[in-house]
């Protein structure tokens, strides 16, 4: 009878207890990581926004990669609403906003405002069909989060590995002048995050399409040691 009013404490509860217990701050570092360092990677277009500005032109500023960004950012918003992460949200939601105000100002500078158009209605256009297939066509909720994720992870992945033909011809000039160290960092440190963030939370859709930007960042890391920059020579940047 005097064991039946007492609480059987299990050896490992108490450790696992803890492990859970420190599972909500460990997501949460993650998430504010995740959050600072992957604005950081988007505010590098503040300076190609600075420049419009003072120059009112749009020379040597790509356009493309503030369309691809903008379509990368729509679709992770659309993940992380499906899947109610707040982290996704927030991230996305800003990087969009952003990416949105760069095409904005940039089609009011540019000269070629018919070539801008046409790009940003293709864009509406394939985000509309989008919209259509994962919402429309995919009624069940788990297959539509698959699907919408491996859409976002192919795309991610797509634009990481984009800028290796740069990094080829980095090789064959030897110089680095054309890469932004700072970007290069905040690609890494953010790449790092997004693997962690995912892997913690067992969705390989956030975590695999980070990997190549960990790499490619090692790349240019390398590449800044072997081929270290010329202060006395000035080129147009790449994009991430």
């Amino acid at each position: 009878s005097g064991l039946a009013g007492r609480r059987i404490r299990l050896p490992g509860a108490s450790w696992v207890g803890g492990v859970r217990a420190m599972g909500l701050p460990v997501l949460q570092l993650l998430s504010a990581a995740c959050l600072a360092f992957t604005l950081g990677m988007f505010g590098s277009g503040l300076s190609d926004l600075r420049q419009m500005f003072v120059t009112q032109s749009v020379e040597n500023i790509q356009f493309l990669p503030f369309l691809t960004t903008d379509v990368n950012n729509l679709s992770w918003l659309s993940y992380g609403f499906l899947k109610g992460d707040w982290t996704l949200i927030l991230v996305n939601a800003i990087g969009a906003i952003l990416q949105t105000l760069y095409i904005l100002v940039y089609f009011y500078f540019s000269p070629e405002k018919r070539a801008v158009l046409l790009k940003t209605t293709g864009l509406l256009a394939v985000l509309l069909l989008g919209y259509c297939y994962f919402n429309l066509l995919i009624p069940d909720i788990s297959t539509r989060l698959a699907r919408l994720g491996l859409f976002c992870s192919l795309f991610t992945i797509t634009m990481y590995l984009s800028p290796l033909a740069d990094l080829a011809k980095i090789i064959k000039t030897r110089s680095t002048q054309c890469i932004s160290f700072p970007l290069t960092i905040t690609t890494f440190l953010a790449s790092s995050s997004w693997t962690l963030y995912g892997l913690f939370l067992k969705d390989l859709y956030i975590a695999i399409p980070n990997l190549p930007g960990i790499a490619t960042s090692i790349v240019r890391f390398w590449l800044f040691w072997h081929f270290p920059p010329d202060p006395n020579r000035t080129y147009k940047l790449l994009h991430a």
